[in-house]
């Protein structure tokens, strides 16, 4: 085994860890996460590596062996003492989290304060252009409601001022709306297809043959051009 594929390893194994252990904590009637980490990195000091894999979740056991964690663990003991150090350290600080995902792609953020739990996420970015995939989701979702004005922000400075609210519509309901709306519909069921960027443009093929190309543009993405 070599040292890179060692070290990587290791680097993805710990931060699911360290997941796992606040998952596991809130699942066992623990304290909470602290009192998860403190374990786990009790059990990473003691060089127990054994119970420290029964803190592991089980999505992360079903792709991980008993064996081959305590042999990974064995052969990156200076990154394990390290790691076990820092959280040691660093484990009182520890902001509970959870994820809600819904509608096209969208995700809630919540994290709990004080024992309750409120939306960490903004919500009121209906429309995000932070990255290519939130430009294109927002583009969908304007579409699918019909915001013609909301689409403008997503045309590129160049033909921007080619573009009115009354071109955008007709473009997307003119003679050619029932291709234009399978093309739509075609590009939401592919709104998780790999995204490739480099500097200010990106791509993301879907389907045989079509690719949606993006440009970034003072700090926000647009849509380039769709099929």
């Amino acid at each position: 085994m070599s040292a890179m594929s060692s070290t990587a390893r290791f680097a993805s194994a710990l931060s699911l860890a360290a997941i796992a252990g606040i998952v596991g904590a809130c699942g066992a009637g623990q304290s909470g996460p602290v009192s998860a980490l403190h374990s786990y990195s009790s059990a990473l000091r003691a060089r127990d590596y054994s119970a420290a894999y029964d803190m592991m979740s089980e999505s992360f056991q079903a792709k991980h062996s008993r064996d081959d964690f305590v042999r990974m663990m064995k052969e990156s003991g200076d990154e394990v003492a390290q790691t076990a150090q820092m959280l040691s350290s660093q484990h009182k600080g520890v902001e509970i989290t959870a994820e809600f995902n819904f509608g096209i792609g969208d995700t809630m953020r919540l994290v709990q304060e004080d024992g309750e739990w409120h939306i960490a996420s903004n919500p009121m970015a209906f429309y995000s252009q932070a990255t290519p995939r939130e430009a294109l989701r927002s583009f969908v979702r304007a579409h699918a409601l019909k915001r013609w004005d909301v689409m403008l922000r997503f045309v590129p400075t160049k033909y921007r001022e080619r573009m009115t609210v009354q071109k955008m519509r007709d473009q997307f309901e003119g003679a050619h709306r029932d291709e234009i709306d399978g093309m739509m519909n075609m590009i939401q069921a592919n709104l998780d297809e790999p995204i490739t960027d480099k500097g200010n443009e990106a791509r993301m093929p879907y389907g045989d043959r079509f690719e949606v190309k993006f440009l970034l543009e003072e700090g926000r993405w647009k849509i380039q051009d769709l099929d």
